[in-house]
């Protein structure tokens, strides 16, 4: 079985109770499934989970190179420099991405309202990049964007492999037969 899920802001990828936070427990009331992969608190958008382990580890071992997308709005503008790089691979801390497309694109039409909303800076503009990777190193897109100068300010995973949030509201589950 496989569910999709649009996890929102301040969501914790768990399923274990933490005091004062929401967890997947708060919207997902199926036994026995698993998150395949994992989104920062601070993330939102699709997460996967299934009850087949299997299926759990293709959808996260790096090796099936399942590609993931992503749209983070990050601040500033970047230039086609930037974008290359991200393109070419980021030399990070444990080690060189692989390889992401990344290009810039307009503002999601379908983007729910984030709460709290993202911070506004009048003589900072902000830009949305779309990012296509094919391995999910620990926070990944956010250390990418800061090290070509465009700290991200929203990150919203969109698609794994054939699933995707389209049709999904924030907050809502689907079962895939």
């Amino acid at each position: 079985m496989i569910i999709l899920f649009n996890k929102p802001y301040g969501v914790l990828c768990q399923f274990r109770p933490v005091a004062g936070r929401l967890t997947l427990k708060n919207f997902i009331h199926q036994p026995g499934v698993h998150a395949a992969g994992r989104l920062d608190a601070d993330s939102e958008g699709l997460l996967v989970l299934t009850d087949d382990g299997d299926e759990q580890h293709r959808i996260t071992d790096p090796r099936h190179k399942l590609p993931k997308t992503y749209y983070a709005q990050v601040d500033g503008i970047p230039g086609d420099d930037a974008l290359a790089q991200l393109r070419a691979g980021i030399p990070l801390n444990d080690g060189r991405t692989r390889p992401a497309e990344a290009r810039l694109v307009d503002p999601p039409d379908w983007l729910w309202p984030r709460d709290p909303p993202v911070r506004f800076r009048k003589n900072i503009p902000t830009a949305w990049i779309e990012l296509v990777l094919r391995e999910g190193k620990n926070r990944q897109v956010r250390r990418m964007t800061a090290a070509v100068g465009h700290p991200t300010l929203r990150l919203i995973r969109y698609r794994i492999g054939a699933w995707s949030l389209q049709g999904l509201p924030v907050s809502a589950s689907m079962k895939i037969p």
